[in-house]
């Protein structure tokens, strides 16, 4: 044996991974029929509640762990491991699982109607959350690609499930190419970076690209930084723009995001609200991972372009949403525009003292990134109930809705208001606060002015379509379908995806407590 592993800090991946087994093979062998895709889903919430229950114990136990660690036997400096489990990977893996648990309940509505292979779609389900769980423990490049390549590829077939759906197969070829694209350019980058810093782990690049150790192979006394003759400033520069690129891609940044809108709306509701949340989640974790652990001496590069991307995104994002009919489209502009206030804190990451600096900032984009899940799946998981008697799922199927089905109406009401960062919202309302607050102490008051310009611009849409619902029909207009009380299961994910929401407006320092990523 050369190093032991840690079975309790991966716990949660394997978890999820040993149930996709299960649920594969409970669906080869038992019977098709409602009893057994009802059991299939509830295997898949069983799988998705352990491992929450290992992660909460992983955080009550109040220690870093880590594992795949390169043996101190072999020359290596301590410290270098492929898997650690902190804080933030406690706080993102959290995440990623309890809005799973809002996911697999739509996916129970979506999958009872039939036409959709219930096996395969919760295997690749629970394939997809095993990526997502990986990625914000990953402290080494491969870790890193791999893990991203996990939640990625399983998308492409569960937006495809729906057969005989031409919108879908659209839906799943584009993402496939915009896919496809970013890996390739994301490892062209990573190559790049470790051509220069001669390793894989993270922690020993950020030392390296900082001169503060020296590369494999170069002259004794000499880092990779100052060795100009070899123009190495200049790979590092490319290196750190391709990943940028591909990182951009996964989280719909400007100007890799025109994909965003017809994957969406092609994809079955739940997919869509998965690519919103979890594969953003993931796709974030990424990028804090490389901003700000391997690349933090290299802020002067990033920084900048991280800063205009954010602009561009949240700008963009805005004013395409203001020309929506469709509700799924409108949200999936929307939450590109919400990608630029997430990225927003990353621009200060390590331009004012440091790596606290930087743990604040990350922090900031985590806190906001939690109460924007809670928000966007309780939209989503209405819109998946509106989806049910409206197929064509246009906002002026929503006129009146708060008065026909006060519960549903409501519902959308709070999350839309809370996305607006308007009151009785608070949670979304803080959460802009909080990125605010680090944009001007970080000394970036141009984009604190973009981001209030833009969040002006947000109301219109959001105040139009929560208006919608309490207007009641004209006279002579046929009524909007009334949404239907049969599907308990997308009614429980609405309720838990609100009660979050509530609950961030009520206390938003739970959040704030739990993404102080320095503490």
């Amino acid at each position: 044996m050369i190093q032991q592993i840690d079975y309790f800090a991966i716990a949660a991946p394997l978890t999820l991974a040993l149930v996709a087994g299960l649920v594969l093979l409970l669906d080869a062998f038992l019977p098709a029929g409602p009893r057994v895709t009802a059991g299939l889903g509830v295997a898949t919430l069983a799988g998705v509640l352990a491992a929450l229950a290992f992660v909460t114990a992983q955080a009550f136990s109040g220690r870093t762990m880590s594992t795949f660690c390169v043996p101190a036997r072999l020359g290596a400096q301590p410290g270098l491991c492929s898997f650690v489990v902190d804080r933030f990977t406690l706080v993102l893996t959290g995440l990623v699982l309890l809005a799973a648990v809002v996911i697999v309940l739509m996916s129970m509505t979506e999958l009872a109607g039939g036409g959709i292979p219930v096996g395969e779609w919760y295997f690749l389900l629970l394939c997809t959350l095993v990526g997502a769980v990986t990625l914000p423990a990953a402290r080494d490049l491969i870790m890193l690609v791999v893990a991203l390549e996990l939640v990625s590829l399983p998308v492409f077939a569960l937006t495809a499930l729906k057969r005989y759906d031409g919108r879908a197969s659209e839906a799943a070829v584009k993402l496939f190419l915009v896919s496809v694209v970013s890996t390739a350019v994301m490892l062209f980058g990573v190559s790049l970076l470790y051509g220069v810093g001669g390793t894989v782990f993270l922690s020993r690049l950020a030392a390296v690209l900082g001169g503060e150790a020296q590369a494999p192979g170069w002259p004794e006394g000499s880092s990779s930084l100052v060795a100009a003759e070899h123009g190495l400033p200049g790979v590092v520069t490319v290196g750190i723009v391709l990943v940028l690129a591909g990182f951009a891609f996964k989280i719909a940044a400007v100007p890799f995001h025109s994909w965003a809108a017809d994957v969406y709306q092609g994809a079955p509701v739940p997919v869509a609200a998965l690519l919103s949340v979890i594969s953003k989640a993931a796709g974030f974790a990424g990028l804090i991972l490389v901003l700000v652990v391997a690349l933090p001496g290299q802020s002067a590069t990033w920084a900048p372009v991280v800063a205009v991307v954010a602009a561009l995104t949240m700008t963009a994002g805005n004013l395409l949403a203001l020309r929506q009919r469709s509700a799924v489209r409108l949200l999936a502009w929307s939450s590109v525009a919400q990608s630029g206030y997430i990225l927003a804190p990353l621009v200060v990451a390590i331009q004012t003292s440091g790596r606290e600096a930087g743990a604040g900032a990350a922090g900031a984009s985590v806190a906001y990134l939690v109460i924007y899940a809670a928000m966007n799946l309780g939209a989503f998981a209405v819109v998946m109930l509106v989806s049910r008697v409206a197929p064509r799922n246009v906002l002026d199927d929503y006129r009146g809705l708060a008065l026909r089905r006060p519960a549903a109406g409501l519902s959308l009401a709070f999350c839309l208001i809370c996305l607006a960062g308007l009151p009785p919202g608070l949670a979304g309302l803080f959460a802009k606060v909080v990125v605010f607050r680090e944009i001007v102490e970080g000394g970036a008051a141009w984009l604190a002015l973009v981001m209030a310009v833009n969040t002006v611009v947000g109301l219109c849409y959001y105040v139009g379509w929560t208006a919608r619902l309490f207007t009641p029909e004209p006279g002579a207009a046929p009524a909007a379908p009334a949404v239907s009380r049969r599907h308990p299961a997308a009614w429980a994910a609405t309720g838990l995806a609100v009660a979050a929401a509530v609950l961030f407006s009520l206390a938003p320092q739970l959040v704030l407590d739990m993404t102080l990523l320095s503490g």
